[in-house]
């Protein structure tokens, strides 16, 4: 079984792509931000007056990006504890690495997924974080 997985439930993709798909038991997760459902605000980012990010709160970031993960997976009736490979991209991995891993830890209890985790210099957004996630969907 093939299939595309689009939700309302998670943010939008910023591109010409869906949510997830399904190839037999596996889903693939196209990459997931931290923006918020419905409204794409990126929690966390402070902006000065001419709509530059001038900072942002990494834990912010990172429980909004796990809600949104979730919600693909919900939507493509897979379990968080279904996640076998995560990969992470950070954009300032000296600055972030130490929370993201910190909340990593809380929030994968009891999910054994294998990680990697890249420090990149940009996204397509202004977000500091975004997973790119497979998972196992027991038949």
């Amino acid at each position: 079984m093939s299939g595309i997985v689009r939700t309302d439930q998670a943010p939008a993709p910023v591109g010409a792509y869906p949510h997830a798909r399904r190839v037999g038991n596996l889903l693939f997760l196209s990459g997931v931000g931290p923006r918020t459902p419905g409204s794409n605000a990126i929690p966390g980012n402070v902006y000065d007056a001419a709509g530059k990010v001038v900072d942002y709160d990494i834990e912010a970031q990172c429980r909004q990006v796990f809600a949104n993960v979730r919600a693909v997976l919900e939507a493509s009736g897979a379990r968080w504890e279904d996640l076998v490979d995560v990969t992470v991209f950070l954009t300032d991995m000296a600055r972030d690495f130490p929370a993201y891993n910190k909340l990593y830890a809380e929030y994968f209890t009891g999910v054994d997924a294998c990680r990697t985790t890249l420090g990149i210099t940009a996204l397509p957004t202004p977000i500091a974080i975004e997973l790119k996630c497979i998972a196992a969907i027991k038949e």
